[in-house]
C-alpha cells in the first residue's frame, strides 16, 4: 500500500502527498527546476547537494533510468518531489523506474503533490528549508526542521569532490592536443565527455589540492568546475585560483564563476529563488546574442565589486544578473550558466572551443 507522506516547509506550510522511492526522512533546502526532461542529470547533478528538489514538469520517470544519462557517481538531491512518477515508462535504454532508482540509493521522493503550489510559494517567499517525511506529524518535523543546520552555513564542495586524482579519458585513443586540470567543486561527467570529444587529456583534482601542485602538472589550461553551496564558505579555494591567475588559461563554469569573481576580490549574494532549468535567456556583450541557457545556481557575483581588470560578459535577461565574466588582458573567463548543458540547450558548447583557443594562443 502506498504511504503517506508530507513536506514541510520552514515557515510552516505543510504539502501532501504520497511516499515514493525510500521510506525514510530527508531535510535540506527545497528548490524547483524548470526543464522538462533531463530528471536522471538533476538527480546525479552534484550542485543539487543538500537540496530537495521540486520539478516543474508534472510527469517525471516517464522514459526511465538508464546507465548512460549520469552527472556524477551518485544520486546527489536529498529529495525529489513530483506531481506524478510513472510507474511504467517507455525507452529501448529503460533499466529501471524512478521509483527503483531512488529507492536503491535510499532517497525518499513524494508524489501526488501540486507542485505548482511549491513552485509559487518558493517563488514568492524565497527558497527554504524544508523537511520531507512520511513518519512524522507535521508538528514534529517542523520541531525537527528547527533543529537542523541550515544550508548556507554547509559546505557541499568537500562532500561533492573527488577525494582522489583521476584521469579522464583513462586511455585515450589519441595524443591530446591540449592537457587540461579540472579542480573537482561539484564536476558534472558531459564537462569531462565535452573536453575529451575537443581533444583534450583531463587530470580530475580534489577541490582542496593547492596551486603549486597544479602547476607541476604543467596543463595548459585550467577549469574551474561548478558546485554547491554559498561560496563564501570556499576562501581555502579562492586562495589557490588567486595563486593560478596569470599562469595558464583559466575557465571557470557556474560556481567557478563566483571563485574567478571572489579571487579578484569581489562578493557574491544570494538569489531569492535562483535560476534552475532549461530556458534561461541570457545576452552576450561581445556579439549581442542571446542565448538560451541552462542554469542550477543559487548564488551570483554582485558587479559592482568587481576590481582588477574583470568585467562582466554576460547578463540574465530575466532578472539582469551576471552570468559571465572575462578579463580585459588575461586568459580568464567563466560563465555562470551550464556550457556543458545535460540537461538543457547545446547551444553553449562553443564555450569549450574558445577555452581551446585560449589555451593554443598561450601555447
Amino acid at each position: 500500500m502506498t504511504k503517506n507522506a508530507i513536506l514541510v516547509l520552514a515557515d510552516g506550510s505543510v504539502y501532501e502527498g504520497y511516499s515514493f522511492g525510500a521510506q525514510t526522512d530527508t531535510y535540506g533546502e527545497v528548490v524547483f527546476n524548470t526543464s522538462m526532461t533531463g530528471y536522471q542529470e538533476i538527480l546525479t547533478d552534484p550542485s543539487y547537494a543538500g537540496q530537495i528538489v521540486v520539478p516543474t514538469y508534472p510527469l517525471i520517470g516517464n522514459y526511465g533510468v538508464n546507465g548512460r544519462d549520469v552527472e556524477s557517481d551518485r544520486i546527489q538531491i536529498r529529495g525529489f518531489v513530483v506531481r506524478e512518477d510513472c510507474l511504467e515508462p517507455n525507452h529501448y535504454l529503460s533499466q529501471k523506474t524512478i521509483h527503483q532508482y531512488l529507492d536503491a540509493s535510499c532517497i525518499p521522493g513524494m508524489r501526488g503533490v501540486d507542485t505548482r503550489a511549491i513552485t509559487r510559494k518558493l517563488r514568492s517567499a524565497g527558497v527554504m528549508m524544508g523537511m520531507l517525511t512520511s513518519n512524522k506529524t507535521p508538528k514534529e518535523a517542523l520541531a525537527a526542521l528547527k533543529q537542523t543546520p541550515d544550508y548556507d552555513s554547509t559546505d557541499f564542495v568537500l562532500d561533492v569532490s573527488t577525494t582522489t586524482p583521476y584521469e579522464w579519458p583513462e586511455q585515450p585513443n589519441k595524443v591530446p592536443s591540449f592537457r587540461v586540470v579540472v579542480l573537482d567543486c561539484g564536476l558534472k561527467f558531459n564537462i569531462l565527455r565535452l573536453l575529451a570529444q575537443l581533444g583534450c587529456q583531463v587530470t580530475v583534482v580534489p577541490c582542496t589540492t593547492p596551486a603549486e601542485k597544479i602547476l607541476k602538472m604543467n596543463p595548459d589550461g585550467i577549469l574551474l568546475s561548478p558546485g554547491p553551496g554559498d561560496p563564501e564558505l570556499l576562501d581555502y579555494i579562492v586562495i589557490n585560483v588567486r595563486k593560478l591567475i596569470g599562469k595558464k588559461p583559466i575557465m571557470g563554469i557556474c560556481l567557478g564563476c563566483q571563485l574567478i569573481g571572489k579571487a579578484f576580490g569581489g562578493k557574491t549574494f544570494k538569489l531569492k529563488f535562483g535560476h534552475r532549468g532549461g530556458n534561461h535567456p541570457v545576452k552576450e556583450f561581445a556579439t549581442g546574442r542571446v542565448h538560451i541557457t541552462a542554469q542550477n545556481h543559487g548564488y551570483t557575483v554582485d558587479p559592482d565589486t568587481l576590481k582588477d581588470g574583470l568585467e562582466v560578459s554576460h547578463i540574465n535577461l530575466n532578472d539582469g544578473t551576471v552570468e559571465g565574466l572575462r578579463h580585459k588582458e588575461l586568459p580568464i573567463f567563466s560563465i555562470q550558466y551550464h556550457s556543458e548543458a545535460s540537461p538543457g540547450p547545446l547551444d553553449n558548447t562553443y564555450l569549450f572551443e574558445k577555452f581551446l583557443e585560449m589555451m593554443r594562443e598561450e601555447k
